[in-house]
């Protein structure tokens, strides 16, 4: 939604950091203070969310206000969110404690005697972009995305507030980040400042890889989906055949190359026609 809405955020790595760390250092904070730790992670997990929505907030204003470009304002989010989170845990994990908190990243739906199940985090995947996926094709707010990504100026006279349409999707991407932060840190029940880092350019890579444009305005949610499959097929390919790491960087960037030449290629062709 950022990209195809002209706009671009590095800082969800470091959100996705921040939010299991916090996630972890209020839980473990509130059960010091006697709260039940399952209720103490829940009050954790809604501080998350909300902060990365203040995040998402903070990154559109800034966005919108001052017109500094969300490349520059993300890249230094990215800097002062990893920093927070490093600061709250000191550097080292914070060991989270519930009964029920690893199902959201860990657990298994239908899971029987002769069925492993369905992995939590494959459901929440699949639920969000299909929620993604309705707001973009069947909402008004999904065509005013692409309308604002594709030209902001005459969005902006054919009645759209150009504004709120970029302070909304700042604010999703960080939520969503944040909540992928939840289920990383209850894979392991533990906030790591380690966690997210990269992540950025893997979505991004991913989003490009679907078809989208950097330029805004152009791009599907199913087109992600793919391109978040085709790039975790390559990368966990990699990593089974013992590719060496340093390989991997190389063979992303190229991905990431490639995949935006055949896109302008594409979009020069269509000019020409």
């Amino acid at each position: 939604m950022v990209i195809i809405g002209g706009e671009i955020d590095l800082s969800v790595g470091s959100t996705i950091a921040l939010s299991a760390v916090l996630t972890a250092y209020i839980s473990v904070k509130l059960t010091e203070l006697g709260l039940n730790p399952d209720i103490a992670v829940i009050a954790g997990m809604i501080a998350s969310l909300l902060v990365g929505a203040l995040i998402g907030l903070f990154n559109g204003f800034i966005r919108t206000r001052y017109n500094i470009p969300s490349f520059i304002t993300t890249l230094a989010m990215l800097n002062v969110l990893y920093g927070i989170a490093a600061v709250l845990s000191k550097g080292f994990p914070i060991t989270i404690s519930s009964s029920w908190y690893s199902f959201i990243g860990a657990g298994q739906i239908f899971r029987g005697e002769n069925f492993l199940g369905i992995p939590a985090p494959g459901i929440w995947l699949i639920l969000v972009f299909i929620g993604v996926a309705i707001v973009m094709n069947r909402m008004r707010f999904g065509r005013e995305v692409y309308a604002v990504g594709g030209n902001q100026e005459s969005s902006r006279l054919s009645g759209i507030n150009v504004k709120k349409v970029k302070i909304v999707i700042m604010m999703v991407v960080q939520i969503l980040a944040a909540f992928a932060g939840i289920i990383l840190s209850s894979q392991v029940m533990a906030g790591s400042p380690q966690f997210g880092r990269g992540y950025e350019m893997d979505i991004i890579s991913a989003v490009i890889i679907g078809g989208a444009s950097l330029n805004g305005g152009i791009g599907k949610t199913w087109g992600t989906f793919i391109g978040i499959i085709f790039l975790g097929v390559i990368l966990n390919g990699m990593t089974l055949l013992g590719v060496d790491d340093y390989v991997k960087y190389i063979v992303r960037g190229s991905i990431i190359l490639i995949a935006v030449l055949i896109n302008t290629i594409q979009l020069q062709r269509r000019d020409d026609n």
